[in-house]
């Protein structure tokens, strides 16, 4: 049986841990896997070990988060922070190019990281990714903002008995703004449920995030356009703005390495729309005051970005998978594991 191996690795910028395969080859090409926003590379586990035998998988944790440093986080970089940390795994681990998967937040990451260094990328997947207009605070498929200080974004608009809950390290159910109720609410399409034993290391990996203004949510400030909270310069929440993230001239790129897109047809956080997008729950009547601020098309704008690379002589693949959410490599491993094989041997 393949098993794991855990280590932490010195980089000029920080030390991260990584989990890899204990009998990988070293020379075999390297498959680095990001994880997405309050978890880590647990979340990828069983994907590496679903792997076949001649690549070397590994996942990393992100700063703050799971056994990683934890320095603070400069929102006004977008997600370079995160980005550049990455490429400073990929120098310590003597790894020259690299397919690189992502996760939500971490399909940001692996955006701006093509973007800076598209040399070397093999390969880049996306799982239901952050728009590349960031998160929050635009509308229309080209992300037109809708304030010039991004209101709507930020860390600003985390639901602030969530973040309590989260710093207290609750690992109960009696609410459902618990770490764990988001887990099986949001994270993956009720009513799946994981193993017990396999909840509780997610419930724990979602626990080793570091909570204030300098890591999740982060730091806001108000703003007179609604909903009243603009992103501030700190923190997690604030690195995926629209006023500090935008990648929007991915098309160009050079060489432009082959784009699969995964995605879960039922996704309630990265949605057209979305239950963390206070635009769509204004319109709901959850939020107070709404103006008809329209929700984010945070589909429609990663479509439109990878048409344009598609249209500039890239090759993308999205795949839609029916009954899965925001999880797909988790919720349809199988259908998952069959397109990655695909983009890698491409």
């Amino acid at each position: 049986m393949t098993s794991l191996h855990t280590r932490r690795v010195a980089t000029d910028r920080l030390t991260q841990q990584i989990t890899e395969l204990a009998d990988a080859p070293a020379d075999g090409e390297a498959v680095v896997f990001v994880h997405g926003n309050v978890s880590s590379s647990t979340f990828w586990h069983s994907t590496l070990t679903a792997l076949p035998a001649g690549y070397r998988p590994l996942a990393v944790d992100l700063r703050g988060f799971g056994g990683t440093d934890a320095p603070p986080v400069d929102a006004t970089r977008g997600l370079r922070d995160y980005a550049d940390d990455l490429g400073a795994l990929l120098d310590a681990l003597a790894v020259e190019r690299a397919h690189l998967v992502g996760w939500s937040m971490g399909g940001g990451i692996v955006l701006q990281y093509l973007r800076d260094h598209p040399e070397r990328v093999r390969s880049l997947t996306l799982v239901n990714p952050v728009s590349p207009y960031g998160f929050g605070g635009t509308r229309e498929a080209d992300g037109t903002l809708n304030s010039p200080d991004g209101a709507g974004s930020g860390a600003g608009t985390a639901n602030p008995e969530f973040v309590r809950l989260l710093a207290e390290l609750d690992r109960g159910e009696d609410t459902p703004l618990s770490p764990r109720s988001v887990l099986a609410a949001c994270y993956v399409k009720p009513p799946l449920r994981f193993d017990p034993e396999v909840e509780d290391a997610f419930v724990e990996s979602m626990l080793a995030t570091r909570t204030g203004d300098d890591h999740y949510p982060g730091d806001s400030t108000t703003s007179a356009s609604w909903p009243g909270t603009a992103p501030g310069t700190r923190g997690v929440l604030n690195c995926m703005a629209p006023t500090h993230f935008r990648v929007d001239d991915l098309h160009l790129v050079e060489p432009k390495p082959p784009i699969l897109w995964v995605r879960g047809e039922d996704d309630v956080i990265v949605s057209d729309t979305s239950i963390f997008d206070l635009a769509h729950l204004g319109s709901l009547g959850a939020v107070p005051g709404w103006d008809g601020t329209p929700a984010q098309p945070m589909v429609a704008q990663t479509r439109h970005v990878l048409d344009r690379y598609a249209a500039a002589g890239g090759r993308v693949r999205e795949v839609a998978v029916a009954d899965a959410g925001h999880s797909v490599h988790l919720e349809k491993p199988e259908e998952f594991g069959k397109a990655l094989l695909e983009v890698l041997s491409a």
